[in-house]
């Protein structure tokens, strides 16, 4: 009996995603391709910036313990 259960909780979840998946607007291929474009860029920027922080925090330490 519970393995009954066990299925139709499966189902009714299944059709919820299902339900939900018809929902979603997604975007266009451009769309995709600007926001990829974009966390890309920003992601490299803060590399840069942390590698540039971190180069001034060495020369820094540098200097005090000279």
């Amino acid at each position: 009996m519970a393995e009954v259960e066990k299925k139709g909780k499966t189902g009714n979840f299944l059709k919820g995603v299902k339900a939900e998946m018809r929902k979603v607007i997604w975007p266009s291929k451009k769309d995709l391709v600007n926001y990829t474009l974009v966390v890309i860029g920003i992601s490299v920027a803060v590399a840069i910036l942390v590698y540039l922080i971190d180069l001034g925090i060495g020369a820094i330490f540098k200097q005090i313990i000279k």
